[in-house]
């Protein structure tokens, strides 16, 4: 596959990012695990956790952490990967589509998705502004801190989300697409991921950040002086996960696989805020179910979504960024 530069500068980033390698080295079988920023918590204690089973034994790791986006162009554009984590489904469709995953990676009985989460507003201890809604977003006081979409797979969940939640209250379709175009007024800054949005947030930025569930309840584990809404209208986030078809030690990364989907696994991503996709996993119940929760599918899946909201030679959101002044490159 010939690289283009900014491929190769991708590449450069992304190995750049790898981290330590875990386990012992030498002649031990290496898994090199490529997933988008949020989870790495949970793989910093599903990987030890792995690795003290058979299947894991003196298994070694590198990791990689990125937007989803970049993570899955990097992979496509050379980055060695036995395993991948993206937030959301044509991530995985592009490395399909290169070759590199196989065409069944979501004919398991979990269609592929390892964890589950769903967007929530994420705000300031106490809710100082009282934030509930999608409407009370685009007050004239209240900014709002949001990923760009055309890094970010979070941030095109956060999008679906807003605009689905619209057409929920019954609203039309040109009524969701200009509560958007309102709503992005509203940003003053676009991180490259939902990770990054976050350290924004943190950092004391906004009033308000749309983000997945679970990285509101990891920033709480962290101390952090924030509470989250799950509104009565949100999205059902699912994360895929998939083997590449050269994995470089595919036993090894098989049973990794294999292992996430265990309770025990199920578990630990629970224990970190995500939704499980096992049934009867310790701590499930605690997610509050919301009133009117939908999927990508009832807004014509992600083929339609992305082409109508994220398509960079003309979509929805290309003509709210390029009206607002920013970068739409991916």
């Amino acid at each position: 596959m010939k690289k283009t530069p900014g491929a190769l500068v991708l590449v450069a980033v992304a190995v750049a990012a790898v981290a330590t390698l875990i386990a012992c080295g030498g002649g031990s079988p290496k898994v090199a695990l490529v997933a988008y920023s949020t989870p790495r918590e949970a793989y910093a204690e599903l990987i030890p956790a792995f690795q003290k089973t058979a299947a894991g034994a003196n298994v070694a790791f590198s990791e990689s952490y990125g937007s989803s986006g970049e993570q899955s162009r990097a992979v496509e554009a050379g980055l060695p990967a036995d395993v991948v984590g993206f937030s959301l489904a044509p991530d995985m469709a592009r490395l399909v589509g290169a070759g590199l995953v196989d065409k069944t990676w979501s004919q398991n009985q979990y269609d592929g998705f390892v964890t589950k989460s769903v967007v929530v507003l994420v705000v300031r201890k106490g809710n100082p502004k009282g934030i509930k809604t999608w409407a009370d977003l685009t007050k004239p006081d209240v900014e709002v801190i949001e990923p760009n979409p055309f890094t970010s797979g979070g941030a095109k969940w956060n999008i679906m989300a807003a605009y689905g939640a619209q057409l929920q209250q019954g609203k039309t379709a040109q009524e969701a697409e200009a509560y958007l175009a309102e709503l992005f007024k509203h940003v003053p800054v676009q991180d490259k991921s939902a990770r990054e949005a976050l350290q924004t947030f943190i950092g004391g930025k906004g009033d308000v950040l749309l983000s997945y569930e679970n990285e509101a309840i990891a920033a709480q584990q962290a101390g952090e002086a924030v509470d989250y809404v799950v509104p009565a209208e949100t999205i059902l986030i699912e994360n895929p996960l998939a083997v590449t078809v050269d994995a470089s030690s595919s036993k090894q990364a098989q049973a990794f696989y294999d292992y996430l989907y265990t309770p025990e696994a199920q578990a630990t991503f629970v224990s970190r805020g995500y939704r499980p996709v096992v049934d009867g996993v310790t701590g499930a119940d605690k997610f509050p179910i919301p009133a009117k929760l939908f999927t990508i599918d009832e807004l014509g899946g992600w083929d339609t979504v992305n082409k109508d909201f994220f398509d960079p030679d003309g979509s929805v959101m290309v003509t709210i960024e390029q009206g607002l002044g920013i970068s739409t490159q991916q």
